[in-house]
């Protein structure tokens, strides 16, 4: 666990959009378009610290308003005007702890897979398709975690919003 001064214990959270088969990309795209759950993201990030991987912040091509990003990659004299960078997730999330808002591990595959035995907690959306995708949400076990919200969504795509915590 990370400490905080002002809370003790930094809460990490992990937020992703996947598919039924938890496929989160193929190459750089992500293999839908659900009408709203971008706003999801937004809602929940808002004034937060998104910490992504290179290709997740490369495939969005700038930081997102009103949240600071962090972004984390091997590449030492790697920059990116108004966003912060670290070598390593520990690293990221020491930097995270000083910006005393709350941390969102927003992506790639690589960095979930790394982060998920930390997070407190998670805001999943599941969109029901099945799309071809070399890269993915990690698996997890629903009985280690409690549902705090969910929510069903019927757009130009369905799909479910749950925020769970971890038991």
């Amino acid at each position: 666990r990370y400490r905080n001064r002002r809370t003790d214990v930094m809460k990490i959270q992990l937020i992703a959009a996947r598919a039924r088969n938890n496929v989160i990309g193929a190459g750089l795209d992500i293999p839908w378009k659900a009408k709203g759950e971008q706003k999801i993201f937004r809602d929940i990030t808002m004034g937060g610290v998104l910490i992504m991987g290179r290709k997740t912040y490369e495939s969005i091509g700038k930081p997102l308003p009103g949240r600071v990003t962090l972004i984390v990659t091997r590449n030492a004299d790697y920059q990116a005007d108004g966003c912060l960078v670290a070598a390593n997730l520990a690293a990221a999330l020491e930097k995270a702890e000083l910006e005393n808002k709350p941390t969102f591990i927003a992506g790639g595959g690589d960095l979930y897979a790394q982060a998920l035995h930390l997070a407190d907690e998670l805001h999943l959306t599941t969109i029901e398709v099945e799309p071809k995708g070399d890269v993915f949400f990690p698996e997890i076990n629903l009985a280690d975690y409690e549902i705090l919200l969910e929510q069903h969504f019927e757009t130009n795509l369905e799909y479910t919003y749950q925020h769970l915590k971890r038991r």
